[in-house]
């Protein structure tokens, strides 16, 4: 069955995938598991191996499927989805910018979808008086990319 309306493509997606290297590290838990095991049989190690590297994986996987999209209006980030109207100017952050606004210039009261393996970030004011939300912080690898899908999404 199709939908009456058409389906808008977002202007702008990204998924914050986590780095090779942790997936390296999964398969390393994976075998640790099965060395854990080992001492109990052939059958069990493959079992803690298979069993370890299933968990250790789905652990990454989950944290690497974070979102950003600007579609249909809305920037959803993460969970969150807000209206375009409810922001304001986007600052694109080089990776020392990006570091100073995670650690000392924080505010506890910002939303902030970010990830340690991706240096630069966007820092997005909200202009909505109802939001106590002061700013959202969204740890991104083109972050000139975001900020400008931002501003034709709110022109449009």
């Amino acid at each position: 069955m199709q939908s009456s309306a058409p389906q808008q493509a977002p202007q702008y997606a990204e998924r914050l995938t986590a780095p090779r290297s942790w997936w390296l590290v999964a398969a390393l838990a994976g075998v640790s598991g099965g060395l854990v095991l080992l001492p109990l049989g052939v059958l069990p190690m493959l079992g803690g191996l298979l069993a370890a590297a299933a968990l250790a994986c789905a652990a990454v996987s989950s944290y690497g499927s974070a979102r950003i999209r600007v579609v249909a209006g809305s920037l959803v980030a993460g969970d969150a989805r807000i209206p375009v109207s409810a922001l304001g100017r986007a600052e694109a952050l080089d990776a020392a910018d990006a570091r100073a606004w995670r650690l000392h210039k924080a505010d506890p009261r910002a939303f902030m979808l970010l990830r340690s393996y991706v240096p630069t970030a966007v820092r997005i004011e909200v202009t909505d008086p109802e939001d106590p939300t002061p700013y959202l912080y969204l740890s991104t690898r083109d972050p000139k990319g975001l900020a400008a899908a931002l501003e034709a999404a709110r022109t449009a």
